[in-house]
């Protein structure tokens, strides 16, 4: 892509609910934006500080937003309740549930929520309101969880499917994981129960691996993922491995190993490889080449059906929300585009770290068109901020409101933003 950057888990999850604007109330953006930086004609407010690290979201049509953080409030609830004033800032109201995770979406009457070995369900009300919030639905159990990469992202699709990560326990299925110069397993066991997508039925109690379809596998890590309506597809972006240099120093150079490898948009169908761990996408060279762990030398082009991937975006930002807009709010430049939450960056240096925002890529017939831009910017307070890594707020995940509103959660102190545009 041309376009430059300017600057640059095990843990509990708790739910939010919170009572968003209606499209019919007259929204103000604060006074300072919510302290970020937006394109010409954007305002931004901040809807609810939670205290704690929200991760992804969802709001419904009646403009309840369930929002999932990455640990129970100080009273252990995992589902917290909050309302909305006519000033659009939520109150909380109480709270239920307690098991971890990050996935979270609604489909055809039910609430899907994931923790890091199962997924279950909520039967809602014609309002989109959990009927009974103490016995969900077990719908999927017994995935596998190691120690890095645990959680589980979760979408469906209009088929009665549901999609869930399940990321690899590894960087680069090593015998001795991230270890100096220790090379790649032969075959890759990991891949039999990890390190991709599987699909299982929707509506299928107590499922498991055997009952459910490795729909896409080579994939090191998605936690951004989403259903193209466009061309009823599935897209997810995938963390990108790490430490080239740190591992084979004489092959790379620290700049290298802080740009590379790319973090990339995959369109996936049943049946597709992605690559991880033999291979990684060099956004520089615009080739898949092979990693080292597996005979690569950072020249040598990877050998397999591996998929290209729709877009590629400089390496270590974490892209952790996928959303595909399909509002009426915004330009009609968005319409049909993809947000993609950047959470930020660890392992740069000695390049600035860098994310900690929410780009734009334009799509056409479904499919990446053009550049990707910054969208919303300066959730880390300042240039300096960003660039130190000492981020004050971390994007991570994306909703789209009933009237078209961008809802993004931070789950470094736990802002839910809301972004709309001034007409």
């Amino acid at each position: 892509m041309k376009t430059k950057l300017k600057y640059f888990l095990p843990v509990a999850v708790v739910c939010i609910a919170l009572f968003a604007l209606k499209s019919d109330i007259n929204v103000t953006p604060d006074a300072d934006n919510a302290g970020l930086k937006l394109p010409a004609g954007f305002g931004a407010l901040k809807v609810a500080e939670t205290g704690a690290r929200a991760r992804h979201l969802i709001v419904t049509a009646q403009g309840d937003i369930y929002v999932k953080l990455a640990r129970p409030n100080k009273d252990g609830k995992a589902i917290l309740v909050l309302h909305e004033n006519a000033d659009g800032k939520a109150l909380l109201i109480g709270g239920f549930a307690n098991y971890g995770g990050t996935g979270i979406y609604i489909k055809d009457g039910y609430l899907y929520a994931s923790s890091n070995t199962e997924v279950f369900r909520y039967k809602l009300d014609a309002q989109n309101k959990v009927i009974d919030q103490d016995h969900p639905e077990k719908i999927i159990t017994g995935l596998k969880m190691g120690r890095e990469h645990e959680t589980k992202s979760i979408v469906l699709d209009n088929a009665g499917n549901i999609y869930v990560n399940v990321g690899a326990y590894s960087n680069s299925c090593q015998e001795h994981d991230r270890q100096l110069g220790s090379m790649g397993i032969k075959g890759c066991p990991i891949l039999d129960s990890a390190g991709g997508i599987w699909q299982f039925k929707a509506n299928k109690p107590n499922q498991t691996y055997g009952e459910g379809v490795r729909y896409a596998t080579g994939l090191r890590n998605v936690v951004g993922l989403d259903w193209n309506q466009q061309d009823n597809q599935l897209f997810v972006m995938q963390h990108g491995r790490d430490q080239l240099h740190d591992i084979f120093p004489d092959m790379f150079t620290v700049k290298q190993s802080a740009e590379l490898p790319a973090e990339c948009m995959y369109a996936l169908k049943k049946g597709d490889n992605a690559g991880w761990p033999y291979m990684y996408y060099d956004q520089i060279q615009h080739k898949k080449i092979m990693a080292p762990e597996y005979g690569g030398d950072g020249k040598k082009e990877a050998a397999g059906n591996f998929i290209d991937p729709a877009a590629a975006y400089p390496g270590h930002l974490a892209p952790n929300g996928l959303l595909f807009y399909t509002g009426n709010m915004f330009p009609e430049k968005y319409k049909n585009g993809a947000f993609i939450a950047f959470h930020g960056s660890w392992n740069r240096a000695p390049e600035p770290q860098a994310g900690y925002f929410v780009v734009f890529q334009p799509f056409k017939n479904g499919k990446p068109y053009g550049d990707w831009e910054v969208f919303a910017d300066n959730f880390a307070g300042s240039p300096q901020k960003a660039e130190s890594g000492r981020a004050d707020h971390r994007p991570c995940g994306l909703a789209q409101g009933p009237d078209g509103s961008l809802y993004v959660s931070d789950d470094s102190k736990g802002t839910i933003y809301r972004i709309i545009y001034k007409k």
